[in-house]
C-alpha cells in the first residue's frame, strides 16, 4: 500500500507541472484564456508554433514515461504502482493542483505511459493516431479514440485487469474533456489538423465562423 500511495502522490505532483502553461507565463499570458482554452501541447502549437508544440508534447510524454519507469524501479514487487503512477500523472496533467485544477487533456501523458510499457505499442498507436488525424483532419479524434482503445490494449497485452479498470476510468475522464471539441466541430470552429501547415487559412476560417 505504501508503494501505491507514494507512486500516486509523487506522480500526480509531477504531472501537475505543465510545460504549455509555463511557456505561456514566460510570454506573459495564460494559455488557457485562448484557443481551445486548455494547457496542452496542441494549444501551444496553435499559439506558439510547431517548435513550441513539439517541445511541450515531448516534455509531457517524458514526465509520464519517467514516473512509470521510476515506479517500476523503486517498487518492482508491486506492479500496480506503475499503473497508479501513469494514471496519476495523466490526472495531474488534466487537473493540476498548481493551476486551479484546469490543465491539459492528457494525450501526451497517455502516450508516455504507453511508451514506458512498450516502445513497439507506442509506435503502433502513434502511426494509427497519425492516420486518424489525417483522415478526419481533426486532432481531437486522436485523444478521444486513444482514451477508449488504450485501456483495452493494456488489458489484452498484460492480463492485468485491475490495472485495466483503473486506466478505463482515466480514459473516460479524458474522453469527457473532449466533448467541447466535438461541439466546436459541429459549430465549425474547431481547428483542423491541417492547421500545422495551413496556419493563416485556418485562423481566418475559425475567426469567420466565430464572427470575429
Amino acid at each position: 500500500m505504501e508503494a501505491i500511495i507514494l507512486s500516486t502522490i509523487g506522480s500526480y505532483l509531477i504531472g501537475s507541472f505543465n510545460p504549455a502553461y509555463l511557456l505561456g507565463l514566460i510570454k506573459g499570458e495564460d494559455i488557457r484564456k485562448s484557443g481551445s482554452h486548455n494547457a496542452g501541447a496542441s494549444n501551444a502549437l496553435i499559439h506558439y508554433g510547431k517548435k513550441a508544440g513539439a517541445i511541450c508534447a515531448i516534455l509531457d510524454i517524458l514526465k509520464a514515461y519517467l514516473v512509470v519507469r521510476l515506479a517500476g524501479v523503486l517498487f518492482p514487487s508491486v506492479p500496480l504502482s506503475k499503473v497508479c503512477a501513469g494514471s496519476a500523472c495523466i490526472l495531474g496533467h488534466i487537473f493540476p493542483v498548481f493551476m486551479g485544477f484546469r490543465g491539459g487533456k492528457g494525450l501526451a501523458c497517455t502516450g508516455g505511459t504507453i511508451l514506458a510499457y512498450s516502445a513497439r505499442l507506442f509506435c503502433i498507436l502513434l502511426l494509427i493516431s497519425l492516420i486518424l488525424a489525417l483522415i478526419t483532419d481533426y486532432i481531437c479524434f486522436v485523444p478521444a479514440s486513444v482514451s477508449i482503445y488504450a485501456p483495452i490494449l493494456y488489458g489484452l497485452f498484460t492480463r492485468d485487469y485491475i490495472g485495466q479498470v483503473i486506466f478505463t476510468v482515466v480514459g473516460l475522464i479524458m474522453f469527457s474533456k473532449h466533448i467541447q471539441n466535438f461541439r466546436r466541430i459541429a459549430e465549425g470552429t474547431e481547428a483542423h489538423f491541417s492547421f500545422i501547415w495551413r496556419r493563416d487559412e485556418e485562423i481566418e476560417r475559425v475567426q469567420r465562423k466565430e464572427g470575429i
